[in-house]
């Protein structure tokens, strides 16, 4: 350890991250408080890394923070978050980023202050690349002021912010390609609630728990979008074609469009939704690159409608993994199968219910009959503690014919996941 370069220890310390593990190694020796003075650049204080954080006094902790910030130099990566802890002087948070900011690559910062410390004001115009925001306020965002020029992912959390705030921020990082909004508060400046979010550089968007009756996104360079817990009367993509990956989890929207250039589209996945199967298949149809299709505990707007196998089949024949779980009736059942195109080249299949009824071992047999080259066969499903007679009788001759048909088809690897 004698032989290591100052500024490969200063390396070590930084991947240790956490501040109390950092000051606790560089109190080893001379050499390595001199790597943590001039060779650290990583350092994170979290109130989750340390449960001890919450019993201190904020002025306290604050001074504890304040000294071991100023103790380094050349700070690139500074991680702030401490949550359920009391409010910090504004003064104090200032002072550690103004001391910081030079040098600041990525920022991650959740901390309560009194008044609200204005982050764009103090991070704009500098090296900054990746800014993560929790439990914060923006307001009078000036983009031609504070400008992230170097900025490529923003990450908003339970951040109050207007609408056309928001899109104003996006539009000061030039060179942005992810973007994270999550429970944003968004400030309503007439009755109905419209967010409009324009960028050419955007790549990726996430967005959770959010309520709005419009949002426009304008992104030609989009390749993945995942929307999750949102309840959206509007939602519009307005690209290139570039969306590779496209996914819905639990959200409520009346009016979806995600254009009609999809033809690079390689992973659709939608769980927790209501579809209307005729309007989603052809929303998604020109996909022929389409690699890997999961409708999970999905619904269907209309009772006889159904996923068509012969239509996957027809319209996605690059597809490798296919993921299915929705409630299985008879009728749906036979029309479903109908057709003769196989899957040629789905190695995964995931078949899953939430309430198991005697004709799921028929549609297992169906699917993988279509399947000629699967290798992997993924059950899912739900098990109540309290099953009635019918139900063990159900399940037993599930297991029967899974049993039997797992004979024939020996080639496949089959799993089962109950829960």
């Amino acid at each position: 350890m004698d032989q290591l370069p100052v500024e490969v220890i200063g390396n070590i310390l930084s991947h240790l991250r956490a501040a109390r593990d950092v000051v606790i190694a560089s109190a080893t020796c001379k050499k390595w408080r001199q790597a943590c003075c001039k060779h650290l650049h990583t350092l994170s204080f979290s109130s989750n890394d340390w449960p001890l954080y919450r019993d201190l006094t904020t002025s306290r902790l604050e001074i504890l923070i304040t000294q071991t910030i100023f103790q380094t130099s050349g700070l690139q990566a500074l991680s702030i978050l401490m949550e359920d802890v009391d409010e910090f002087s504004a003064s104090t948070v200032i002072a550690w980023l103004m001391y910081t900011r030079e040098t600041l690559r990525h920022l991650y910062y959740n901390v309560k202050t009194t008044p609200n410390v204005n982050i764009l004001e103090l991070c704009g115009r500098h090296k900054l690349e990746i800014l993560d925001l929790a439990h914060n306020s923006i307001s009078g965002v000036e983009p031609n002021y504070q400008r992230f020029p170097c900025l490529k992912s923003l990450s908003l959390s339970y951040v109050s912010i207007s609408a056309l705030d928001l899109n104003l921020l996006v539009s000061a990082c030039p060179k942005i390609e992810a973007l994270e909004l999550v429970n944003p508060e968004i400030a309503m400046s007439d009755a109905q609630v419209t967010v409009e979010l324009s960028s050419s550089t955007l790549k990726s968007v996430y967005v959770e728990a959010i309520s709005l009756d419009k949002f426009i996104l304008e992104a030609d360079g989009i390749e993945c979008l995942h929307l999750k817990d949102c309840a959206l009367e509007v939602f519009e993509l307005i690209g290139k074609g570039t969306l590779k990956h496209f996914k819905i989890d639990d959200v409520s929207v009346i009016h979806l469009d995600i254009g009609e250039t999809v033809e690079n589209l390689e992973i659709v996945d939608i769980s927790n939704f209501t579809i209307i199967w005729p309007k989603f298949y052809q929303m998604i149809s020109k996909s022929s690159n389409l690699k890997r299709l999961r409708l999970w505990d999905v619904m269907f707007d209309d009772e006889d409608e159904v996923v068509d196998v012969e239509t996957i089949a027809t319209c996605f024949p690059q597809l490798s993994h296919l993921s299915l779980s929705y409630d299985v009736r008879d009728g749906a059942l036979h029309y479903g199968l109908q057709g003769s195109s196989c899957l040629e080249n789905v190695v995964v299949l995931e078949l899953g219910w939430t309430v198991i009824n005697s004709l799921f071992s028929h549609w297992v047999e169906g699917l993988l009959k279509r399947c000629p080259n699967l290798k992997k066969l993924i059950i899912h499903g739900v098990v109540s503690e309290a099953k009635s007679e019918e139900e063990c009788l159900i399940l037993a001759n599930f297991t029967t014919s899974m049993i039997e048909l797992m004979r024939r088809y020996t080639h496949v690897d089959p799993h089962f996941k109950y829960e």
